[in-house]
């Protein structure tokens, strides 16, 4: 008898892999994009819709391309141009495939708590 009264008056608890919609309040998917009960579009908590960083393309973008920085840029990091200035010394380059295998061993959450959080 006294679990009900404790349930009753608990507010509803998030389930693990489930979110609250920001406008209608429903439970919904971590990853909806909108919500299914009102239509509205969802966002991540600081970041507008559309401006997520991938991890898998920021790794991707290092393996092949990060001898000039462009992983970088790609992250909004502001010493991209360091790469590009030293790329004819192929150290970036060797930098570069340390911070592709560093990315793709990477938690999503790290990465999100990283590069997809405004400053």
């Amino acid at each position: 008898m006294a679990e009900d009264d404790n349930k009753t008056n608990s507010a509803p608890q998030k389930e693990i892999g489930k979110k609250f919609c920001s406008n209608c309040g429903a439970q919904i998917d971590e990853k909806a994009v909108i919500c299914p009960k009102c239509g509205v579009p969802q966002s991540v908590v600081g970041i507008a819709i559309g401006e997520k960083k991938n991890k898998t393309t920021a790794a991707l973008l290092a393996l092949f391309l990060g001898g000039i920085g462009i992983h970088k840029l790609y992250l909004k990091r502001s010493n991209w141009w360091i790469y590009l200035v030293f790329c004819w010394t192929l150290i970036p380059a060797l930098i570069a495939f340390v911070e592709a295998v560093q990315l793709f061993m990477m938690s999503e959450s790290d990465f999100d708590r990283q590069y997809n959080t405004t400053k």
